[in-house]
């Protein structure tokens, strides 16, 4: 998806960002919340507004395991 033509639904700029969420706030398999199974939350974001468009776990492989 070209994120930078993406309307933002709140706000109405096209001005995208990405960003990452880790340390603390890791996403971990339900029941087993062990040290550096979690990954990373990935974020596409209105740098405008601040919207958060889509989050998404960036290694869903380790949720297979």
């Amino acid at each position: 998806m070209d994120y930078q033509n993406y309307e933002c639904p709140k706000c109405g700029n096209n001005n995208t960002l990405k960003g990452t969420q880790h340390n603390q706030a890791n996403i971990f398999p339900e029941g087993r919340n062990i040290f550096n199974m979690g990954s990373e939350i990935l974020h596409v974001f209105c740098a405008d507004c601040g919207y958060i468009k889509e989050s998404y776990v960036k290694s869903p492989e380790k949720f297979n395991k």
